[in-house]
């Protein structure tokens, strides 16, 4: 391979990764008239178009994405090759890129930002938060961070948070209007805060289990969402019944200010891992990462782990 090749075909791995000319351009410090010059030429050296390009997005054809099957785990090996040589100086150092879920985000990972960097302030992390399941190997992330029932069986696991369980709230003033739900099966005869997978935009199906029993209810209501927070909020409000992690409900719970439903049948499950490739080395950068979180255990919310749930289901993690 020639060195044109590469710098081009990494050229077009970014402006996968980052969906538009405009931010891989800005990336990789070129104009995005020069990209798009990069692409048609590598384009017309293969034959194939890689690219599907509108007015508003950017998007890899069939070949592009074959392509881009190959390319990634091959940028990547390369990548931590490169990082690798550095454990040669005094620390760690290099650009350690995390894409994570919201709420772990937020309850989780912003806890431990500030000590990390006091720890090994040569280590950048860069942290991409979004709620939809994302191969992290293609967008060349060093590491995710999701639900232990989500992670792919070829990921190597490491525990960030405790059990988690999910919590039916309404406000007081709600359910002296309408009365409290016995069963899940009531929730038919309420005004429910209804959620979107952020995957494919489907409603979420409320899941509830209690000994051998297992449910799921498709609720209606007056209100969908895609965030958790605005169904806390409506809950908050009187609009309905939310159903939201106990973390994030908990503390209006204790106020007062919303009462929780159904606890019965609110069964726990894993909690959050933070979880990479099991084919390949881990860079310096996430070992370090992965040797601090586990001198630092469980901060905060993460220390608190519910009781589990008889039956409640859940893939077992592989734990690294």
């Amino acid at each position: 391979m020639r060195g044109r090749d590469f710098a081009d075909l990494r050229a077009f791995a970014a402006i996968v990764e980052h969906g538009s000319f405009a931010r891989a351009a800005a990336h990789l410090r070129v104009s995005p008239s020069a990209l798009s010059q990069t692409i048609r030429g590598l384009e017309e050296r293969l034959g194939v178009r890689l690219l599907n390009r509108t007015t508003r997005s950017v998007a890899p054809s069939e070949a592009g994405t074959r392509l881009l099957s190959r390319l990634a785990p091959a940028m990547a090996e390369l990548d931590a090759a490169v990082a690798d040589v550095k454990t040669f100086g005094d620390r760690p150092a290099g650009v350690l890129r995390i894409n994570s879920a919201r709420a772990a985000a937020i309850w989780y990972l912003a806890p431990l930002l500030g000590p990390f960097h006091e720890a090994h302030p040569d280590i950048v992390l860069d942290v991409v938060v979004e709620d939809a399941i994302t191969d992290i190997v293609a967008r060349r992330f060093d590491a995710g961070v999701r639900l232990g029932e989500r992670l792919e069986k070829d990921m190597v696991a490491v525990k960030l948070s405790g059990d988690l369980a999910m919590m039916a709230v309404a406000s007081p003033g709600y359910l002296a209007r309408h009365g409290v739900p016995a069963t899940p099966r009531d929730l038919h005869r309420h005004r429910c805060v209804n959620g979107r997978w952020p995957t494919d935009g489907s409603l979420y199906r409320w899941e509830f289990e209690k000994g051998k029993q297992s449910l799921e209810v498709a609720v209606e209501g007056p209100l969908i969402v895609n965030d958790a927070e605005l169904a806390l909020r409506a809950a908050l409000d009187g609009v309905g019944i939310a159903y939201v992690f106990d973390e994030q409900a908990r503390p209006w719970v204790e106020a007062g200010k919303l009462t929780r439903v159904l606890e019965a049948w609110s069964p726990s499950f894993p909690g959050f891992y933070l979880y990479y490739p099991s084919r390949r080395q881990a860079p310096p950068a996430l070992r370090a990462f992965i040797e601090f979180l586990r001198r630092a255990g469980p901060p905060g919310a993460r220390a608190r782990r519910p009781r589990a749930a008889a039956g409640a289901k859940g893939r077992r993690v592989k734990e690294g």
